[in-house]
C-alpha cells in the first residue's frame, strides 16, 4: 500500500527526514525525485516578507486529491507534500513535493504535476509585504497554463 504524507505547518522542514520517510518504502522503487521551493523576492526586489494564509482541513484534502489524481497516471510509492504557512522571508523554505516511483521518468513527471496543480488548486494565498507595499498576490496565468498542460494529455 502506498503511503502519502501532507503536511501544512508554520514551522520549516526537515529535507533529510523526508527524503528519509520517501525512502522507507515498502517496495523497491528505483527514482526519488523532490522539489523544495523557496521564497524569492518580489518583483521589485525589496520583499521584506510573505505572509501566507490556507484553509485548515480544505487545504490538506485538496493536496491529498491531487496526489490521488497523480497516482492514476503514474505508478508510484510513497508521496510528501509540506507546505508552510505564516510569515517568511526571503530563501526560506515553503514547498516539499517528493515522489518515489519505479522509474525516474515517472518521478519527474509526478512531482511536476503535484506542484503544477498545487499552485492552481490548493487555497493558499499569500501576501507580499515590501518597502512600498503590501498586496495579496495574484494567481499567475502562468501557473494556470502549466496545469493545463496536463489536461491536454488526457487527465
Amino acid at each position: 500500500m502506498s503511503e502519502n504524507l501532507i503536511k501544512i505547518q508554520t514551522d520549516d522542514f526537515d529535507l533529510t527526514a523526508l527524503n528519509t520517510w520517501l525512502q522507507q518504502s515498502e517496495n523497491s522503487y528505483g527514482a526519488l525525485v523532490t522539489f523544495t521551493g523557496v521564497v524569492r523576492d518580489s518583483i521589485a526586489g525589496d520583499l521584506q516578507q510573505l505572509f501566507l494564509e490556507h484553509y485548515p482541513g480544505m487545504t490538506e484534502k485538496c493536496l491529498l486529491n491531487i496526489v490521488e489524481r497523480a497516482r492514476q497516471r503514474w505508478d508510484l510509492g510513497r508521496v510528501a507534500v509540506v507546505h508552510r504557512v505564516g510569515e517568511l522571508t526571503k530563501n526560506e523554505n515553503i514547498v516539499f513535493v517528493g515522489v518515489i516511483s519505479a522509474h525516474r521518468v515517472e518521478a519527474f513527471q509526478a512531482t511536476q504535476f503535484i506542484m503544477d496543480y498545487l499552485k492552481k488548486e490548493a487555497p493558499f494565498w499569500k501576501k507580499e509585504l515590501t518597502d512600498q507595499s503590501r498586496a495579496w498576490v495574484e494567481q499567475k496565468q502562468s501557473d494556470l497554463d502549466a496545469a493545463g498542460q496536463w489536461d491536454k494529455q488526457g487527465e
